[in-house]
């Protein structure tokens, strides 16, 4: 059996290593150009912790970095410095600074940050940054122009729909930022459904910012109506965001027909892409909290007006039973006087037909009376009684005798009996009313 070669302990490798950098390094700084990254600062201790960057002035590349920290008299130098140009320390600012190199057996190699030049104020990494903005302002004036501080752009003029459910997302395939957003949306409160496309690429780098943009050309090119795009990544470094200040992928944002939402996982600086954009948020989560919230207000707004229709119906309901009441009490009581006065008419109409009916009855009984009177006076019998006679020739009542002749036989009815004559004479009366 081979015996292991000659080895010694990690913890003596890096015992050289820092004695030979304290051989070289000790009892020396140097001052530095370089631009700030990945800045941290815990107040309580006054502590810095940042990445010191070179990049390169053709190519954007990044030459050089290393991480370096500030506490003491470091911490108290980039307080003035804050104080001096109004400038804060932090990202994206090109800075000269005295630094002491230093290596910890854990920590590795770093910088210790001793003084600070406020004549530096603003670094390499946003000129460039300020650079590609006013190129895009200047070569853009169709879908990009600037008013303020604010970038006004054809997406972030875009109109969201008032429901976002088909949604495609723009992120690394292993991005843990992706995961975060498609799970936040999967476990909404409200039980909405989402329909999510994903469109994998590389999101850190710079040598792949031609890959993303061939990515949201694809998403343009699949002729879908999204809602929304939505850009994730799940933060890093200040320096891992590079991609997203190029200056193709900012005017592609900023001209793309879907409004797109930005959850890029910076906490403290925008991107180019972010201010191009329709919206900017923090963190994937937070875009997803975001569309989230867009849904609800939605939501919110149709059951504010579902109420509003409800309470504005029982209004007027009310408002029509309360005029149909008052209608039918006015029915009533209309109809109440109008059948009383016709029933008083009725009464008195009443009164009045019976009392003339009465007097009509009574009337018409007379008259009756008289005429069965003068009926009687005027009877055969009656006339009879009193001294007259009826002559009758064979069944022909005599009242002229014009037509009898002497011979002639004659039926004389009286009161009491009937005489049987024959004409002896026939004499004319000359004076009616003087032979009785």
């Amino acid at each position: 059996m081979e015996k292991s070669p000659k080895h010694i302990r990690l913890s003596e490798l890096n015992q050289m290593i820092g004695a030979a950098i304290i051989k070289t390094f000790n009892n020396y700084s140097y001052w530095v150009v370089a631009d700030v990254t990945s800045h941290t600062f815990r107040d309580q201790k006054s502590y810095h912790n940042f990445e010191l960057v070179e990049k390169d002035p053709v190519s954007n590349k990044i030459l050089a970095k290393i991480p370096g920290k500030a506490w003491g008299y470091g911490s108290e130098r980039i307080e003035q410095f804050e104080k001096q140009t109004g400038q804060k320390f932090t990202n994206n600012i090109n800075v000269l600074v005295n630094i002491a190199v230093e290596f910890h057996p854990v920590y590795g190699l770093q910088i210790n940050l001793l003084d600070i030049d406020p004549t530096f104020t603003l670094g390499v990494l946003e000129q460039q940054r300020q650079s590609v903005l006013e190129d895009l302002v200047n070569k853009n004036p169709d879908f990009i122009r600037k008013e303020g501080d604010r970038y006004i752009t054809r997406n972030n003029l875009l109109k969201l729909n008032v429901v976002i459910q088909t949604i495609a997302i723009i992120s690394s395939k292993t991005s843990a930022g992706g995961e975060d957003f498609i799970h936040t949306l999967a476990n909404n409160a409200y039980g909405y459904q989402f329909t999510i496309d994903n469109y994998h690429t590389m999101v850190q780098g710079e040598n792949n910012a031609d890959q993303f943009l061939a990515k949201i050309i694809e998403v343009y090119n699949s002729g879908k109506a999204y809602d929304a795009v939505v850009i994730t990544r799940g933060g890093g470094a200040q320096t891992d965001f590079l991609m997203f200040d190029n200056y193709y992928i900012g005017r592609a944002v900023a001209r793309f027909p879907i409004p797109i939402i930005t959850g890029i996982g910076h906490q403290k600086n925008e991107t180019i892409a972010d201010l191009m954009a329709h919206t900017a948020t923090k963190t994937p989560t937070k875009a997803a909290e975001f569309i989230i919230a867009h849904n609800r207000r939605y939501e919110d707004a149709i059951v504010t007006l579902q109420r509003m229709i409800v309470i504005k119906s029982q209004q007027i309901f009310s408002n029509r039973f309360r005029a149909l009441a008052h209608n039918n009490f006015s029915i009533i009581n209309s109809t109440r006087k109008v059948l009383n006065a016709h029933r008083e008419k009725l009464r008195t109409l009443k009164q009045t037909t019976i009392s003339h009916s009465k007097s009509l009855i009574q009337s018409q009984t007379r008259s009756l009376d008289h005429i069965n009177s003068l009926i009687r006076v005027a009877s055969p019998d009656s006339v009879l009684k009193r001294g007259f006679a009826i002559i009758r020739s064979g069944d022909q009542i005599v009242t002229n005798a014009d037509n009898i002749d002497v011979g002639t036989k004659l039926d004389i009815i009286l009161s009491g009996s009937i005489l049987n004559t024959t004409v002896n004479k026939k004499t004319k009366r000359d004076e009616p009313g003087t032979d009785v």
